[in-house]
């Protein structure tokens, strides 16, 4: 009778071009990929925190704890170049007897290394990762683009169409008070009397 276990998955792909292949006991071999326990350069995985959803600005992350097999080990883990290297974590179900994977994994997180923390005790070595989505990406800032026509040829060469553009540097107030010196409060239309939210500041007429 074949007996399976739950077992947890993790592939990081370091951007150095490694790729490391755990699991959180004994071997699991899917497809051409074999994870094990521990990675001789690396150490093993401690745990995995339950994974948290984000609020408002903040996305889907979670804290991974790794022990590294020495000092050196973890301070080249936790190098800066390797930050944003993509991670992901199956749950899987794997046949005891022979060690493989039955059936199709479920993809339980999809993220990217973040920050690193090495926690020293008397007798223990911990590297704490924190890991996020992958959507943290949509809120880095394109900082250097601009709604100008030079900056618009630079990515589409034959297009003019930001030629003709006016009022490109006019600062809108969108969901917030109005800036200092603003039209906040100023009537507008043809005498009728109304105001302006606050917030819609700098779309009258």
């Amino acid at each position: 009778m074949q007996v399976t276990t739950l077992t947890g998955l993790v592939q990081i792909d370091l951007r150095g071009g490694d790729t490391l292949r755990l699991c959180d006991g004994g071997l699991a071999t899917w497809g051409a990929d074999t994870f094990t326990s521990k990675v001789d350069t690396f150490g093993s995985i401690g745990s995995l925190d339950a994974l948290t959803e984000g609020t408002a600005d903040e996305v889907p992350a979670l804290k991974m704890v790794f022990y590294p097999v020495s000092t050196a080990a973890a301070a080249d883990l936790a190098q800066p170049g390797w930050q944003a290297s993509p991670m992901r974590f199956w749950i899987a179900e794997v046949d005891q007897s022979t060690g493989l994977v039955t059936g199709t994994p479920e993809l339980m997180f999809h993220g990217q290394l973040d920050t690193a923390d090495l926690v020293t005790g008397t007798s223990t070595r911990e590297l704490h990762f924190d890991v996020v989505s992958t959507a943290e990406r949509l809120f880095e800032g394109n900082t250097g683009n601009t709604l100008s026509p030079r900056f618009h040829k630079s990515i589409y060469a034959s297009e003019t169409g930001e030629d003709a553009a006016i009022g490109i540097g006019v600062t809108v107030a969108w969901g917030i008070e109005s800036p200092s010196g603003g039209s906040a409060g100023q009537a507008y239309g043809n005498g009728g009397g109304g105001t302006i939210p606050s917030r819609f500041a700098g779309y009258e007429n």
